[in-house]
């Protein structure tokens, strides 16, 4: 902090730190929550190390929920908001919407509202995308990714289209269920993430 004395009145400068931050608040499902690994493995975990080594004072929470859904997401999101007050709402959400069958229309409509919470709590918000396998059918997966391109378009969001791009049927990037990553996947996971989390920060 510096003070001076200008025209008789004590001047108080606070020089902020461009690194200096605020919270990045998680909100995902068991691919965030680093299901069948240790949580120092997952690559949320990876992304609070990162800020850290650049010197950065952001903050990352994790309040991502094995085998939440949009729906699950939306109905906790205001608490979290109030609680944590992040600058910043990473959203994971929706692969289990898809691997249950349920309605893209519905799962958008999740995500909207979500969305539009956290910009009311003046968030910016990352969306991560997600893509169903082809055994769903051709026109439910192109509706399931249709309904995150859309919104993310609509909003203009940070969007990350796939972000199990370069794991999702990778040898050695997948655990044996086929749905959740390895702790080999995690870094390629945070450098899909990282590109458009960057510029925010």
């Amino acid at each position: 902090m510096r003070m001076w004395l200008k025209g008789g009145v004590l001047v108080l400068l606070c020089w902020a730190q461009a690194a200096l931050g605020g919270t990045v608040l998680v909100v995902g499902d068991s691919i965030s929550a680093a299901f069948g690994l240790e949580t120092s493995q997952g690559w949320v975990h990876m992304l609070q190390q990162r800020l850290d080594s650049q010197g950065s004072e952001y903050r990352v929470v994790n309040a991502s929920i094995s085998g939440d859904t949009t729906a699950g997401g939306r109905s906790r999101l205001p608490k979290l908001l109030d609680e944590h007050a992040p600058e910043i709402v990473i959203l994971e959400l929706g692969g289990n919407d898809g691997l249950r069958g349920q309605s893209p229309v519905q799962l958008k409509q999740n995500l909207a509202a979500m969305v539009e919470q956290a910009k009311q709590a003046g968030a910016q918000v990352v969306l991560l995308g997600m893509r169903m396998p082809p055994n769903l059918g051709q026109r439910y997966t192109a509706a399931f990714a249709s309904a995150f391109d859309s919104l993310a378009e609509e909003q203009e969001l940070p969007y990350v289209p796939f972000f199990l791009e370069g794991v999702g049927g990778v040898a050695n990037m997948m655990q044996a269920d086929g749905i959740h990553p390895t702790a080999i996947a995690q870094q390629q996971l945070l450098d899909n993430v990282w590109p458009v989390l960057e510029p925010l920060l």
